[in-house]
């Protein structure tokens, strides 16, 4: 029973001068937390922010953890989240500022603008230190990576911690949890959204994220211009990304997987796979759109989604593996991050993606076997990519920027380096061979 008490209390001569006693705190917090995680009312969780509810209860009766032990797991806590959000982030981040995407980047920046405004009203109105407040807006918004970009900006500018901005923040954070919960459902019903309308407009690539889908659509070739021509021939003509995956041909010779040696004629019929925003332009060139059940009229063919799982293949371009003229199997899209993206010849593959293959099963298994297509192989970490991506984070957050008008250097931190520097790694990475799925 003493050392149940030396460990709930905490015991400086305790093994490791009282890590155990944090450690099992730490892990009660996590375990208690995930469990109440499970629980949903109204078919709503609050998911792991029980986590943070845990540790605000276990605090309150004094099972702290020690200081040392407690300030480097919130800095290397806070570094792995910020980098795996940009890591899975990357490879779509700089495609999402196109049209659709910048109007959502646009209006994320005005929330945070109107949240920066209202804190620095609050705080001449009410009197609350400004530490405080920028607690407050970090926890209101549910910004973990802000709280330690305040902190660090607060100790840079001080050299001493504020305890208040972290207080600031636990009590802010349930209520803005609970907040935008609750505004989302009022939304629901103020502007009447029906969201099984929505979801269904999102899978077929419209609203805001058209810029980030692609669909597929059939048309009837009635361009003149076309007639004769192969596929290869017809690309420079469009500057469009879209790939023909099958013709119906017009003299009855029946229904055949396209490459770019594939001939067109006029009424002939054909699959294309496209982004929404090109789906006009490429109407207009090709002739009309019709409804065609593709699956019905050469049920050998089908399609399968396969992950790529290879590191060979890492960075590679879509040309280069000739699925279709090795296997007689074509790749229609490519999803990555969960964002569908035409499958161009020069699309540069990267480990995790989830390739569309249309074929016949033989040449779909045989593909799959070149493509990878194993889980367990992404279950294992690449870890260089990721420490040595982390190490060039905190070199960067660590540079200071001198602006004109700021008397203290401007620093990133130890949130905005990992990200940025994350970013640029999961984007650029496969160009250099580097493999950065996780």
């Amino acid at each position: 029973m003493e050392l149940l008490k030396n460990l709930f209390e905490g015991y400086p001569d305790l093994w490791g001068g009282g890590v155990a006693h944090s450690v099992l705190i730490l892990s009660l917090v996590i375990a208690f937390g995930i469990m109440l995680a499970k629980i949903k009312v109204a078919g709503v969780s609050l998911g792991i922010t029980w986590i943070l509810f845990v540790g605000i209860v276990f605090g309150h009766f004094d099972m702290t953890l020690n200081e040392h032990l407690l300030h480097f797991m919130k800095e290397f806590g806070l570094i792995l989240f910020v980098y795996s959000i940009g890591l899975q982030v990357g490879p779509g981040f700089f495609s999402a500022f196109k049209k659709g995407g910048l109007t959502l980047n646009l209006l994320a920046m005005l929330v945070v603008f109107l949240g920066v405004v209202i804190t620095i009203i609050l705080h001449f109105v009410t009197g609350t230190p400004i530490t405080t407040m920028v607690g407050i807006l970090s926890g209101a918004v549910t910004n973990t990576p802000g709280l330690g970009a305040a902190q660090q900006a607060n100790s840079d500018l001080n050299g001493i911690d504020a305890p208040e901005i972290a207080l600031g923040y636990a009590v802010a954070y349930p209520l803005g949890v609970v907040g935008i919960i609750l505004s989302l459902i009022a939304l629901k019903y103020i502007l009447r959204i029906n969201t099984k309308t929505e979801e269904a407009e999102a899978e077929r690539g419209l609203g805001h994220i058209q810029e980030l889908t692609v669909r597929p659509i059939s048309f009837e070739i009635r361009n003149e211009a076309i007639d004769g021509k192969k596929i290869k021939d017809i690309r420079p003509l469009m500057n469009r990304d879209f790939v023909i995956s099958r013709v119906q041909y017009h003299d009855g010779q029946g229904t055949e997987l396209a490459n770019s040696d594939t001939v067109l004629h006029l009424n002939d019929k054909i699959l294309v796979i496209s982004t929404p925003k090109d789906i006009e332009a490429i109407s207009v060139f090709f002739g009309k759109q019709i409804d065609m059940q593709w699956e019905q009229l050469d049920k050998k063919l089908i399609s399968r989604r396969i992950l790529i799982t290879k590191p060979e293949l890492n960075g590679k371009m879509l040309s280069q593996l000739k699925i279709r003229n090795n296997f007689g199997a074509s790749i229609t899209r490519v999803n990555r991050s969960g964002v569908d993206l035409v499958a161009a010849p020069q699309l540069q593959l990267q480990m995790g993606d989830r390739v569309t293959i249309v074929g016949s099963e033989l040449a779909v298994s045989h593909a799959e076997k070149v493509l990878g297509n194993s889980m367990k192989r992404l279950d294992h970490p690449n870890l260089i990519p990721i420490f040595l991506g982390i190490a060039l984070g905190c070199i960067l957050g660590s540079t200071p920027f001198v602006f004109l008008g700021i008397p203290q250097p401007v620093k990133l931190g130890l949130a905005g380096g990992p990200l940025i520097v994350s970013i640029l790694i999961s984007r650029f990475g496969p160009q250099y061979k580097m493999i950065t799925y996780t």
